[in-house]
């Protein structure tokens, strides 16, 4: 089978997948599924609308309209993930300015929580020392580190313990004062002890690529941290208890990993796994995946 990289350089990389991101099978089921208005408003500026007698459709019934996508799996790795790959300006449109104000406004017009919930998301993990100590076994502190999608810094490992901290992300929110913010260009020209790529991949439409971009700041001894979701439905698509099918929706997550599509991915980018653990965070009743790797 042609393997990942093959495809994605000899492709244009499709709007709607064709093939699976982690492992490159084309042998994809598929059930329907809609866009969180948020997100269809704040990628692509679909608005919700309404339709009624005025519209004059005779075919079609009143009520409110939603953006429609699909459900995919990979029965090969079991990844999950949206249908709909956004483009590197779509991502932007989403990213920029991310839990900003116009960011926030729009979302809590959808949301009617999420006020709340944003600032309880600005404090920062409440988990930050099971993190440091699953990597430390592995490192030798101080560290010069690259938060790979990092936002301010706020939830960077070490952040108070390096010898530098670099972040890079679409965002431009101001970094903490422990960190300093590196624009695309500069990115090649550092190697790190510590690359840090936390709840990142679940956003991204090429998982591999940021993988394969983040590997250009990496020697032999460079430690890759990855952590994503180990999302509900997942586990409980591993265990039976639901299906592929239960995925009625998208929002900011349009990856959703199992153990095996994860490692599946990370093999075809020539990261070699050296630790992987299963992350229950009981304070906030959710999983997570954690990795350390090296190239």
């Amino acid at each position: 089978m042609e393997n990942l990289s093959s495809k994605l350089e000899n492709v244009n990389k499709e709007r709607i997948a064709e093939f699976c991101v982690c492992c490159g099978s084309r042998n994809l089921k598929n059930t329907p599924a809609i866009l969180m208005p948020f997100l269809a408003e704040r990628v692509f500026n679909w608005k919700q609308i309404k339709i009624d007698e005025s519209w004059g459709l005779n075919t079609i019934k009143a009520g409110q309209t939603y953006s429609i996508c699909n459900t995919l799996l990979c029965p090969e790795c079991d990844f999950l993930f949206l249908d709909i790959r956004f483009s590197e300006k779509e991502l932007s449109n989403l990213y920029s300015n991310y839990r900003g104000k116009k960011y926030t406004e729009l979302r809590q017009k959808y949301e009617k929580d999420y006020k709340k919930r944003n600032k309880d998301l600005k404090k920062g993990i409440t988990y930050m020392n099971k993190v440091e100590s699953f990597i430390a076994k592995h490192v030798k502190l101080p560290l010069s580190i690259l938060d790979w999608g990092g936002d301010t810094g706020q939830n960077s490992p070490f952040k108070n313990n390096n010898k530098i901290l670099h972040v890079y992300d679409l965002g431009n929110s101001k970094p903490i004062k422990q960190a300093s913010k590196i624009g695309k260009k500069d990115l090649n020209k550092n190697f790190y002890d510590l690359i840090v790529c936390s709840n990142v991949l679940e956003h991204v439409s090429y998982p591999s690529e940021t993988l394969n971009d983040i590997k250009k700041n990496m020697t032999k001894q460079t430690i890759l941290y990855i952590e994503i979701p180990y999302e509900k439905l997942i586990l409980d698509i591993e265990n039976k208890r639901k299906s592929f099918r239960d995925k009625k929706h998208w929002h900011e997550h349009v990856n959703f990993f199992s153990k095996k599509s994860i490692l599946k991915l990370l093999k075809e980018c020539s990261l070699k796994v050296i630790e992987f653990k299963k992350l229950k965070v009981s304070d906030g009743d959710f999983s997570l995946m954690q990795i350390v790797c090296k190239s």
